[in-house]
């Protein structure tokens, strides 16, 4: 009988044949009790049912459920489906802030017979390209240090703390490059808002946070000294934010870190809330006191923030500044949507409250023409405005400048995983995590808003070209169309006619 011999190579190889069997094999009998163990529990827990009916396999609902949040926008909703953006419009502000081409071929994806698409009419003799222009607004003109700018579409409120170091610092950067305005959110003045030296409107929310003394009220002490940073050019009081009108600011604790509890003056490590409305402004008198006190203060324009629900509280606020003459109004207001953003807030109030600017935009010019505030106070609109079409629209109805926070937030990187709340944003731009900051790269994103900006203000151009005007501003409501419920288009200037100043009211700017 043949015998076999074994090398010392071959041992080592059938020793190594059984270790890797006994490995396997304990990963087995692991496996095997861990699912035991999920069967057992899921029979016993009382918080699910699906579990309780479906141990182990009810745990794939849970997981499609978590999963489907990030997948639908990827696989399964067409390019006009989503909410609150849909890839249509995310994708044209990734392609702006890359600059790169921004046409597309073929024909529209757009559906251009539902109810409340927005046309915009075409002039037979468009002027030439070169002709478009964008004159300097000057907003304040009461205040010692009015502003002068030079830029319609601007940075919306963001406060640090809501967002992220980096992502301040390269907001700042692109403002700069492009001119515009960069808007502090509620959360203060913080040196990263600061870092480039553009333009800044502080934003003073009803915590006060950043102008408040000990106790909590507004120190002068502290607007004094905001208003001497040369690049603070405006102050905004905010009354109530489009996405939770009648609840003040939310920030979570664990996105109140040293640092953002420092600038704001509060305990770190604990959510931020702030009162629901400015405790010392009840009513419209009121209101105008604050106005006219920050003013004083600071010599510099002071303006208001909210979105609309009741017209009439506006009418009591106009008689109001004519009773005490023009140099008290507002020398702006900022009208959010009920449509606008925010890093946390009831649904509630998300989906339910406030007015969106598409009926509250014109509503609010029609008023203060009709009081003949119009050329006094400036209007500067917010609220899901991130395309050419959405500022032109914006502009037909009436506004003076456009703001934008989700569209710049888009130009930084956003893939609008819906994850603001909870700092654990992907991008790095709504979280205080080192690991996901280390994705958004200053310099790069920098550019990014500098590019979105500017070429959003030359498709602006493109659209008034075509509808024969020459400086965007000269844009009125006869240049937009609305389908109405019968598929045919209505003049924007039918379904909100023109104004004219009250009687009473008509010498008063003599």
């Amino acid at each position: 009988m043949e015998e076999i011999s074994l090398q010392p190579r071959d041992l080592l190889i059938f020793r190594a044949w059984e270790i890797d069997e006994i490995v396997w094999l304990i990963i087995g009998i692991t496996f095997f009790l861990f699912i035991i163990f999920l069967y057992i529990r899921d029979r016993a827990q009382k918080k699910h049912t699906i579990l309780r009916n479906y141990p182990i396999i009810g745990h794939f609902r849970y997981i499609g459920e978590y999963l489907g949040e990030y997948l639908r926008q990827y696989f399964f909703a067409n390019d006009r489906d989503e909410l609150p953006f849909n890839r249509a419009q995310r994708s044209w502000v990734y392609r702006a802030a890359k600059n790169v081409d921004t046409t597309i071929g073929f024909g529209s994806t757009r559906p251009l017979h539902s109810t409340g698409t927005v046309y915009f009419v075409s002039a037979p003799f468009p002027p030439l390209g070169t002709e478009v222009r964008v004159e300097p607004v000057t907003i304040g003109p009461y205040c010692r240090k009015p502003y002068i700018s030079t830029h319609l579409f601007n940075i919306s409120a963001m406060s640090y703390g809501s967002l992220s170091k980096p992502a301040i610092l390269a907001l700042s950067a692109g403002a700069k490059k492009a001119g515009c305005w960069l808007n502090t959110g509620e959360g203060g003045v913080s040196p990263y808002h600061l870092s480039s030296g553009c333009d800044i409107v502080a934003q003073i929310g009803t915590a006060k946070y950043g102008f408040r003394d000990e106790q909590g009220n507004l120190s002068d002490e502290k607007l004094k000294h905001w208003a001497n940073e040369e690049a603070i050019k405006m102050f905004e009081i905010k009354l109530s934010q489009g996405a939770k009108p009648g609840k003040g600011g939310i920030l979570p604790a664990v996105k109140v870190t040293e640092e953002v509890a420092a600038i704001r003056g509060i305990a770190p490590h604990q959510d931020s809330i702030s009162p629901n409305r400015h405790l010392d402004i009840g009513n419209v008198e009121e209101l105008l006191d604050s106005i006219h006190h920050i003013r004083e203060v600071t010599g510099k324009p002071v303006g208001i923030k909210f979105v609309l629900g009741s017209y009439e509280w506006v009418h009591d606020l106009a008689r109001a500044i004519h009773k005490r003459g023009l140099i008290h109004a507002p020398d702006f207001i900022t009208l959010d949507s009920a449509d606008g953003g925010t890093g946390a807030s009831p649904q509630g109030l998300m989906d339910y409250m406030g007015i969106p600017i598409s009926e509250s935009l014109p509503k609010l010019v029609d008023i203060l023409v009709m009081y003949n505030l119009r050329s006094r106070i400036k209007v500067i609109v917010s609220g899901k405005l991130v395309t050419p079409a959405d500022v032109t629209w914006a502009l037909c109805a009436g506004a003076d400048f456009v703001n934008s926070a989700r569209g710049f937030l888009f130009a930084l990187g956003c893939i609008q995983a819906m994850r603001c709340h909870n700092n654990t944003c992907p991008t790095g731009i709504t979280t205080h995590n080192p690991r996901y900051q280390r994705g958004l790269v200053i310099e790069d994103k920098g550019e990014r808003v500098f590019h979105y900006a500017n070429n959003m203000l030359h498709e602006v151009a493109t659209l008034c070209h075509s509808c024969g005007v020459d400086e965007p501003r000269q844009l009125k409501r006869k240049h937009a169309r609305i389908v109405s419920e019968d598929g045919f288009s209505v003049s924007l200037a039918e379904i909100f006619p023109d104004k004219e100043p009250l009687p009473e009211y008509k010498d008063i700017e003599k």
